[in-house]
């Protein structure tokens, strides 16, 4: 498995994986998520393809294509007057195409995922979870990230 930089070609699959990504988070929240819906259109991707701070990966199987992606944003708290100068990779989404879980695609892909922000001078690497995708949860639990902050509300 080749692990590499999105490029134009690979639009069509990446939107199949949001889907993927979508249909989930709506079993779990259908009040917040649409079914059959999209995080990103083709346009945003196409545009997010050439933002140096807003990289995008994908995991190509040589037999079985785009398995998998990341999509990651610099994060940099300079001059803040109460947060310290530092630079975080955080993950805006991370998608393992259900044919493919178990294989440890979404491993490499965070393995990657570190590398390419040690090489940039990352401080840390953060993400988001949903708490009712517990699966998810503890997948990143088991590469070793714990909890940053927590996420409160009162659904009214």
């Amino acid at each position: 498995m080749n692990i590499r930089r999105a490029e134009e070609r690979d639009i069509e699959r990446i939107g199949d994986l949001l889907l993927q990504v979508c249909q989930v988070h709506a079993e779990g929240r259908p009040d917040l998520f649409r079914a059959g819906g999209r995080k990103y259109t083709a346009e945003d991707l196409k545009q997010m393809l050439s933002d140096d701070e807003r990289p995008i990966f994908v995991a190509d199987d040589d037999a079985l294509g785009i398995v998998g992606y990341v999509f990651c944003q610099h994060v940099r708290h300079v001059g803040s007057p109460s947060l310290t100068d530092i630079h975080t990779l955080y993950i805006d989404d991370l998608c393992v195409d259900e044919r493919a879980r178990g294989r440890h695609v979404g491993t490499e892909l965070y393995a990657f995922v570190l590398a390419y922000a040690r090489d940039c001078g990352c401080h840390n690497v953060t993400l988001n979870v949903w708490a009712e995708n517990k699966g998810a949860r503890a997948f990143y639990e088991s590469l070793g990230l714990s909890v940053q902050k927590i996420g409160l509300e009162q659904v009214l």
